[in-house]
């Protein structure tokens, strides 16, 4: 799996728990800080350190060094204005029936009411048509929290 936007770890944890015995969580962000206190958090979960591997820079400039077709999920929680870039680079990543996920789609309702015309609601707009209308993908919108854009990369 690979995770944009480390954060302090929670979401890793949980990406983590639901992963095979086995597989290893690739999280990218741009904060050294954020990825040793998400290390931490990880150890104090149980997880063993060949688990996670911490790739610290922008999130577009270490995708592209990503292998092709080698992932089973991409969880992007970075940047929001950069969400049409990840879309494009987890399409490159997945494997035929992985999994895209994109948190915040809502972005607190200004996504979903046209009057908002800030660059963040726009650009999430933008991903939400794109990845409706998209033959390789076959979305679901889930209305948790801020809500949550998943796609599966069809074959």
């Amino acid at each position: 799996m690979v995770e944009i936007g480390t954060g302090t770890g929670v979401s890793g944890i949980h990406l983590m728990r639901g992963m095979r015995h086995d597989g290893v969580l690739t999280t990218v962000d741009t904060e050294p800080d954020r990825q040793q206190l998400a290390r931490e958090a990880y150890r104090e979960a149980g997880f063993a350190a060949n688990r996670s591997r911490f790739i610290p820079g922008a999130a577009l400039d270490v995708l592209p060094r990503l292998t092709d077709g080698a992932y089973d999920l991409v969880f992007c929680d970075g940047d929001r204005l950069e969400y049409l870039d990840y879309l494009d680079e987890s399409l490159r990543l997945l494997r035929p029936g992985g999994v895209v996920c994109f948190e915040g789609a809502f972005a607190q309702g200004r996504a979903l009411d046209a009057a908002h015309q800030d660059p963040e609601s726009l650009t999430l707009r933008e991903l939400l048509r794109a990845v409706r209308d998209s033959t390789r993908l076959s979305p679901v919108l889930l209305p948790t929290d801020d809500g949550l854009l998943c796609a599966v990369r069809r074959p």
